[in-house]
């Protein structure tokens, strides 16, 4: 299929997910779903002042079957739930015809939200909250090739953690006249609305030195450009100028700034079914939902290390969010324990903990982040962020 278009046999009743766009339906029969990924910058007007976009935007159909047997559709969305106190409110953005209506959703996770199939139109999701949102997001780093092999030029990109937002940007760069090479590094942070500055050891080129990340900005795409006359490495670092923190950094080096995009190999899954390196082709997906592939490192054979400390398990819990009661039960806590807990404990960051904590005790010598990741891998609402730290935990045991 043509790039950033999609098809998804669905064999029976059941949910399924496009592991490349994220997208889990519920289908009530048989039936094959086309759906592409669009651009807010075309429907980001149709937002009301205090409505922000939350995920991507997607169009979807059925073919030869009616919008019906579709029950529900799962959107990824970007918006970063550590603070589970915080009154926000999700909802869609549904475009019937050319006429924008703003749709409830029923259910929501630390990834997704829920939204129960009205018509098949485009729709996304949104949120509703006046103030800034922290958004789950990326930093895209793509370097400029030319002959002058003794200067590195890169571009260094902020945007939300969407499809729609990373597709809007790949664009981007290849309308440009000269080429260039995406750097792999590991792009996700979270990114509040405001102001940042990229620095870099050593000291480069770099413009402008402030970049703002809003709703506007992010549609518009800019970037920061950095220049060096000597060598790599390059280490980069973005700064949110306000409380002076580093939410993201990446080391370049010699060998990220090759051009290997033409000998990007085809990969086959176990299941056997074949992709690209890019999204641009047609996806299938097995019945059973599976939120991450098994690229993700994530082995039997990896060094289990020490169990857990309290300060881990809080930084697992900041990154839970309602779905933390149905962890309780894949760590075979009862539901009494659950009701214990918000009994005694108002605080729900600390309701979390105390149930992880609960967990440890019950499990000593067996309460790693490997045992965790073990237990709660095929939980579907497992937010990405928890499923990431785990991976970042089982890497480097040792860290506290």
């Amino acid at each position: 299929m043509s790039r950033g278009r999609f098809q998804l046999q669905l064999e029976a009743e059941g949910t399924y997910e496009c592991s490349v766009t994220g997208l889990v339906f519920e289908a009530n029969e048989r039936v094959l779903v086309r759906y592409s990924i669009l651009s807010w910058s075309k429907f980001g007007s149709f937002l009301p002042n205090s409505w922000k976009f939350a995920g991507p935007i997607f169009n979807v159909n059925t073919v030869n079957k009616d919008a019906s047997v579709l029950t529900s559709v799962q959107f990824p969305h970007s918006i970063c739930l550590a603070h589970p106190d915080e009154d926000l409110k999700f909802s869609v953005l549904h475009i019937k015809g050319n006429l924008p209506l703003i749709e409830p959703t029923s259910d929501h996770s630390g990834s997704h939200v829920k939204w129960n199939v009205t018509s098949l139109s485009p729709v996304g999701p949104i949120i509703q909250k006046t103030g800034s949102v922290e958004h789950h997001g990326v930093v895209l780093v793509y370097k400029q090739l030319g002959s002058d092999t003794n200067n590195y030029s890169f571009h260094v990109y902020l945007a939300t953690n969407s499809s729609s937002d990373i597709k809007d940007i790949a664009k981007q760069v290849r309308g440009y006249k000269n080429r260039y090479v995406k750097i792999d590094k590991p792009p996700t942070c979270k990114l509040e609305e405001g102001t940042y500055r990229l620095v870099s050891q050593p000291e480069g080129d770099i413009k402008p030195e402030e970049l703002k990340f809003t709703n506007a900005v992010t549609k518009m795409k800019g970037y920061f450009e950095a220049f060096f006359e000597e060598q790599p490495p390059f280490k980069l670092s973005l700064i949110e100028i306000n409380t002076d923190e580093t939410v993201w950094s990446a080391t370049i080096r010699e060998g990220d700034c090759v051009d290997n995009s033409e000998k990007k190999p085809r990969k086959r899954t176990n299941s056997g079914r074949q992709r690209s390196s890019s999204p641009s082709e047609e996806e299938t997906a097995s019945k059973r939902p599976k939120w991450q592939d098994e690229s993700d490192g994530v082995k039997s054979g990896r060094t289990q290390g020490q169990d857990l400390s309290e300060k881990q398990l809080m930084h697992v819990a900041q990154q839970l969010g309602a779905e933390w009661k149905q962890v309780a039960i894949f760590l075979d806590l009862e539901s009494k324990d659950v009701d214990d807990i918000k009994e005694t404990e108002n605080c729900v960051i600390m309701q979390k903990l105390k149930m992880l904590v609960k967990w440890k005790t019950s499990h000593s010598g067996k309460a790693t982040a490997y045992h965790l990741w073990e237990s709660l891998k095929d939980l579907n609402f497992l937010p990405n962020e928890v499923r990431q730290m785990l991976k970042d935990m089982m890497d480097n045991p040792a860290a506290k």
